[in-house]
């Protein structure tokens, strides 16, 4: 117990300060210092992996935003070819003047509407390249929390190492954090 709180040491820590108080052999100090360096990569790791997740959600929203944009764009083109409609039904009803004030109207609303259909088009390209981008980044958080879980069994399975003194487990902590490791590499990477 310290003066500031409550504070209870694993038996991991507790070897480690064993060792650094008292000496300890080499066994003890080098799984101490792998140790000590997977806790780093992992928290590297776990940064990595909350950043891209973070990036996935902002894309995300952006995707969202241009989706209800071109939804409003599409209403609106909807909106006109009713008056569109209503433009042609008052053709078919009148005669003269009229007549020819609604043909009007209704070619103008054929032109209002390609342009409210290209920026409705446009805006659904800019929402699915967003969607795109977010699950790549998705992708990538998956891969910087495996190599995150690995590095953490690499990091527990050196504690059991350290405890039982079984040479034969340290097989498991490289494997893991040699696959923590690969799979933090493909998440740099983008694969």
């Amino acid at each position: 117990m310290s003066g500031h709180g409550f504070h209870v040491h694993g038996p991991h820590d507790h070897e480690v300060e064993h060792v650094a108080q008292h000496g300890g052999d080499n066994f003890t100090s080098r799984l101490a210092v792998l140790t000590a360096i997977l806790s780093t990569v992992g928290a590297i790791f776990g940064y990595m992996g909350g950043h891209s997740q973070n990036a996935a959600l902002l894309y995300k929203n952006e995707a969202a935003i241009q989706k209800t944009a071109a939804s409003n764009q599409w209403n609106y083109y909807q909106a006109k070819s009713n008056k569109q409609n209503l433009a042609e039904l008052s053709i078919t009803l009148t005669t003269g003047e009229a007549q020819e004030k609604y043909r009007k109207e209704v070619e103008r609303y054929k032109e209002e509407k390609k342009e409210i259909k290209a920026e409705a088009d446009k805006l659904e390209a800019i929402a699915k390249e967003a969607d795109k981008k977010s699950e790549l980044e998705m992708h990538v958080h998956e891969r910087w929390a495996l190599a995150t879980t690995l590095l953490q069994i690499g990091i527990a399975l050196s504690a059991i190492t350290l405890l039982t003194r079984k040479r034969w487990l340290l097989v498991g902590v490289y494997g893991s954090a040699a696959l923590g490791v690969a799979a933090g590499v493909a998440g740099y990477l983008h694969l």
